[in-house]
């Protein structure tokens, strides 16, 4: 399975955010930098964790973002479904009369990954960075 590059950004910019832990907002362009990324791509990322309230956002010349959850409380799976939605990764595309067997492994195996994400919260890896601002 594969995730997309967004979640790949987005869990490296909550990161970003528990390991600098701010009491100030950090501006798109620092984020996008730390990153190698352009900050107009980063843009949107960062609107649909705003929209999935993991981060804030703070406009004007000390504008930025900052975190609006508690940062022990973040898990993978929150950032992942903020970015992916929660849609089932496997859809069985043929009709039976009956539940489809591969589809309730399938559905297993995802549940059991997502209780594994759940579990592992950003700030277990942020505790071992160190960033500088």
């Amino acid at each position: 399975m594969k995730y997309s590059k967004a979640t790949n950004y987005a869990l490296h910019t909550m990161l970003y955010l528990v390991a600098a832990s701010p009491n100030k907002p950090i501006g798109v362009q620092q984020l996008a930098e730390f990153q190698g990324v352009s900050p107009t791509y980063l843009s949107k990322i960062l609107t649909k964790l705003v929209k999935a309230r993991m981060i804030e956002s703070a406009s004007g010349a000390n504008g930025g973002y900052k975190l609006s959850r508690k940062k022990e409380d973040i898990t993978f799976l929150d950032i992942i479904h903020a970015i992916e939605g929660t849609a089932s990764l496997f859809s069985c595309s043929l009709f039976h009369n009956t539940e489809c067997k591969i589809q309730k492994v399938m559905m297993e195996a995802e549940q059991s990954m997502e209780e594994q994400l759940r579990q592992k919260k950003i700030i277990d890896l942020a505790d071992q960075m160190t960033i500088v601002l």
